[in-house]
């Protein structure tokens, strides 16, 4: 059977067994038993046991349900509230004026969470109403929620690179690290964007209602003051050196606990939620990381990802034309899969002709993150999406219209890391020579 009738026929069965509505997770072992029965000479129930409880007991992964429960914890705070109005005067003055909060509520929130959809639900519950009411325009209020809050899964610490440093075998921290200045250029594209339009439609922009001196500003950040310092103790920990990934996750649980204690949140009721919600996520991705880890040992079997990697190498593409090809593929694979599944359904294939084609793997990960951040605004499903319809109560084709000027804007920043790919290795390298 050929190599082209083979993948027909793996690819046919995954989707066929995803629409007849079984779990992603179990949908992969079950495309991966089959490829192992049919195809290859080793025992399918042996490769599946001896695969899925190695991928489960990797001690980097514990990571993960640390930071996802670091999150849920923050979720159920006043967090968000004490973030608008710790920012809304210091953006006052800017074109756009209290759009801007949307922006930098986002990244902020985004290095304490991880977590794309987290970050788009609470700063939503921040700013949706807040904004509404003062009379901002709906698209834009919308659209750059949408768009921002995808930095959940840019700016450290964030589970999408946990994920992906565990399939492709990169350190953690040297991806976090390698995510901040990318998610600090793509920050910037969009409040660019916003005093651009701003400058262009003056009119829609309601005035400033009050004007404050530099001592009531500072005396309204004070509110900051908690999430600064858990950002600190979480990055500074991993940045300097003193804890890995895994220990400055366990860091940010403490210190999170300890911030929705003083807030007053924190109750038997509120931490049980939180940790059921973090204990649901967490084996969802992990059942899909286990299947993901079963289906490349199985395409590794029958030689998949070698005879991709030589097919298209034959094709002659440049690197440019390779990134643009794999840009290309996983903005519509993400039209019908989610960011997690994405990346480990498809590393065991693409990271062999990455590596032919030397590519950084470091910088290959940060460009991976951008383009399912793409996928987590384009329909039918975009995660982001579904949360502002379900706050909003908007149809989903406007919110997908809306949202249009902020996925060009990472079109633009996936060129620029290219063209500058210091952006992307630069700290990593600063950090390595300390």
């Amino acid at each position: 059977m050929s190599d082209l009738a083979i993948t027909a026929l793996l690819i046919g069965s995954l989707f066929l067994i995803l629409a007849s509505g079984v779990w992603i997770g179990l949908t992969l072992s079950g495309v991966a038993w089959i490829g192992m029965q049919l195809f290859s000479s080793r025992p399918a129930g042996d490769a599946m046991a001896v695969t899925i409880w190695g991928s489960s007991s990797s001690w980097t992964l514990t990571a993960l349900p640390l930071f996802i429960w670091m999150g849920e914890i923050l979720f159920r705070t006043r967090l968000s509230q004490d973030m608008f109005r710790g920012l809304a005067p210091w953006v006052q003055s800017l074109p756009g004026r209290l759009l801007h909060t949307n922006v930098v509520g986002c990244a902020i929130f985004a290095a304490v969470s991880g977590s794309s959809a987290a970050t788009c639900a609470t700063i939503g519950k921040m700013t949706l109403p807040e904004l509404t009411r003062r009379g901002y325009p709906d698209h834009m209020v919308v659209g750059t929620l949408a768009g921002a809050s995808t930095l959940g899964l840019l700016i450290p610490p964030s589970i999408i690179m946990i994920v992906y440093g565990v399939t492709a075998e990169v350190s953690i921290s040297q991806l976090f690290i390698a995510g901040v200045l990318p998610g600090v250029l793509l920050a910037a594209l969009f409040s660019g964007y916003i005093m651009l339009w701003a400058l262009r439609h003056p009119d829609q922009v309601p005035k400033s209602d009050t004007r404050m001196s530099l001592a009531q500003k500072l005396s309204e950040s004070r509110a900051l003051i908690p999430v600064v310092l858990l950002i600190a103790a979480v990055l500074g920990s991993i940045y300097t050196g003193l804890a890995t990934a895994t220990e400055a996750a366990a860091v940010g649980v403490v210190g999170s606990l300890v911030l929705s204690a003083v807030q007053g949140s924190l109750s038997w009721t509120s931490f049980r939620e939180a940790l059921m919600g973090a204990t649901r996520l967490y084996c969802m991705i992990a059942l899909i990381l286990a299947g993901a880890a079963f289906l490349t040992l199985a395409m590794g079997y029958i030689g998949l990802p070698r005879h991709l990697a030589e097919w298209i190498a034959s094709l002659g593409l440049s690197r440019a034309q390779l990134i643009v090809a794999l840009a290309i593929f996983y903005i519509v694979l993400g039209c019908f899969l989610d960011g997690i599944s994405m990346v480990v359904l498809t590393m065991g294939v693409i990271m062999p002709t990455v590596q032919a084609a030397g590519i950084d793997t470091l910088w290959f990960g940060v460009f991976v993150v951008l383009v399912v951040e793409m996928a987590q605004i384009t329909p039918p499903v975009g995660f982001n999406l579904f949360v502002l319809q379900g706050m909003t109560g908007r149809h989903l084709p406007w919110i997908a219209k809306v949202t249009l000027p902020m996925f060009g804007l990472m079109c633009a920043a996936v060129a620029l890391i290219y063209l500058v790919p210091g952006i992307v290795t630069w700290l990593p390298q600063q950090m390595t020579v300390r």
